[in-house]
Parts: C-alpha cells; structure tokens; sequence
C-alpha cells in the first residue's frame, strides 16, 4: 500500500493532430477555463500527421492563463538534452512557470533512425538518458556544462535563460533499471494505464522508492502521474477498471470516483491525465463532478489513516 500524500492534481492527454488546429485550441482552452491542472501533449515527431509538441506546447501556453502543460512524454533521442533543457526554460519563464518536463528515453527505434536519431540498445537508451537528467538538471541550474559521455558531450556551454520554477522532471520509463533510475534523479514517473495496469505498478512504485532510499531521498519525492483511458458509462463493464489487472476504466460516475480513490490511496498515484474524446460534457463531468469527488473520498482516507495512526 503506498500513499505519498501529495495533492491531487487532474489533467488531459491533448491530441497533436494536425487535421484540426482550430479544434486543439479550442480544446485547449476549455481545459484551461474548466480549471485542469495539466495538459499533457505525446511526442512522437517522426508520426507525419502530429504537430511537433515543443513548438504546440509553447503555441498554447501563450494562448491560455494558467493550465500547466508537459510532453508527455519528450523523445529524448530526437531532442539533444542541452537544447530540450533550453526549450524548456523559456517556455516555462515565459509562460510564467507553467511547463513541466516528461521524458522519456525513446521508442519505435526505425522511425527515429529515419529521422536521423540514433537507434538505441536499451543498455544504451538508460544511459543516455542518466545522462540526459543530469546535462538538464546542469542547465536549469545555470552551472556552466561540463559533460564528457558515452552519448552525449557539452563541454563549456553557458546555460541560459534560467526556468521561473523549479520544473519537475518527469521520466516515463517501464523497465526495473529505468525505474531505479526515476528512483534516484527524478521528480516524478509517468506511466500509461492501457500499458502498465495497476498491479504493475505495485512492483514499480517498490522498485522506485527503494532506490529513492539507497539514494538518499524520500520516495514522496516522486509524485506519480498516470495517464488513464476509459469511458463513463450507465454500468461498469468488464476489464473498465474493478481489478489491479485492468488497463482502463469503464463505469458509472461512483465506479471512477472509487477507482482513482484507490488508485491514490493504495497504488500512490496523486496526478491524473484523462485520455479520450475532448468533448465539453465529459471534460466538464470529469474536472467538476468527479474529480472533487476524489479529493474529498482521499482526504476522508486518508484523516481516517492520520486517527488510527494515532
């Protein structure tokens, strides 16, 4: 049972396609009127029918007020990490604060070889990406870069604009070396439901907050961020999200309420990104039926835990 006692925070899986720009915008705004905390936006740049999510991003922070918005998560083989790290501080201080950082260490290797990026063993993916954490982390600090690797180099390079926060660093990684290494460096693990259903993430979150140990640091370090799939229906349907086992969440508006409670209350689970079809009436039902719904069942969890603790 895990439950790192963070806030909660609700958010939407936003699609990049280029078919409809009008449409994500307004999307977009919506979201932002409604009062999500996060949009999260996927980046797969080599996918001919997305638009390109750094540029997105920044095209909608500039046209909201106050909704955060994150990769979710970047292709770090297609995006150097000392020119990711920039990006990432000027969108975040001019949009002021409102981007956060998903990484991730790459897949679908022969569409990146065909767009020039190298094609990673996954031995090799987890170390450029250990390295990645650490040119960015270099970078947001403004330390001048100093970084001789095995896949990247930044030797001298004077980083610059600072971020006007402290940008969290989310990794979203599946393997147990990966996992350990999320443990270790980074503020948050962004796993995908319809990939890693609960029970899974069990035995991630063990492997997590072991190495956040060996590290020194406290697991609830790491906020937990699911991306979550489903539908709201009049009864819940088999595999919509009654078991660990299942990788969506199909039901009656009580069915989701439960689920994300005990997706918080025992999985650690504290930010949630709603993926499926934008409509206004689901989008509004989520953020202000069901979502307050949630707070208020995980805050009744957790006072009842704080009593019987004593």
């Amino acid at each position: 049972m895990a439950d790192y006692g963070h806030d909660l925070q609700f958010g939407f899986f936003l699609d990049p396609a280029t078919g409809t720009p009008g449409r994500t915008l307004e999307i977009a705004h919506i979201l932002d009127d409604l009062g999500y905390d996060l949009i999260g936006i996927q980046d797969h740049p080599y996918q001919q029918k997305h638009y390109d999510t750094m540029a997105l991003i920044g095209y909608l922070l500039g046209q909201t007020e106050r909704i955060r918005v994150f990769p979710d998560v970047a292709n770090l083989p297609l995006r150097p990490p000392a020119m990711l790290a920039k990006q990432a501080a000027t969108l975040d201080q001019l949009s002021g604060g409102r981007f956060e950082l998903g990484l991730g260490a790459g897949a679908f290797w022969d569409a990146i070889r065909a767009m020039g990026g190298p094609a990673r063993q996954p031995r090799e993916a987890l170390g450029a990406l250990r390295e990645a954490v650490e040119i960015i982390r270099a970078s947001w600090a403004g330390t001048t870069l100093r970084h001789d690797g095995d896949h990247y180099r930044a030797v001298g390079a004077r980083p610059g604009p600072l971020p006007a926060h402290d940008i969290g660093l989310w990794l979203g990684v599946i393997g147990p070396r990966a996992l350990r290494l999320a443990g270790e460096v980074a503020d948050g693990w962004v796993p995908s439901m319809s990939y890693v259903p609960p029970a899974q993430t069990a035995r991630s979150n063990a492997i997590i907050d072991e190495a956040a140990r060996g590290a020194g640091r406290d697991p609830a370090a790491i906020r937990r961020i699911y991306n979550i799939g489903g539908d709201v229906t009049p009864v819940i349907e088999a595999g919509g999200g009654e078991s660990d086992d299942d990788q969506q969440i199909v039901g009656p508006r009580d069915h989701w309420v439960a689920v994300l409670t005990r997706l918080a209350t025992v999985h650690g689970f504290s930010t949630f990104v709603l993926w499926g079809v934008p409509t206004a009436p689901r989008l509004r039902m989520f953020i202000e039926d069901i979502a307050p719904a949630v707070r208020e069942r995980v805050a009744e969890v957790r006072a009842s835990r704080a009593a019987a603790a004593g």
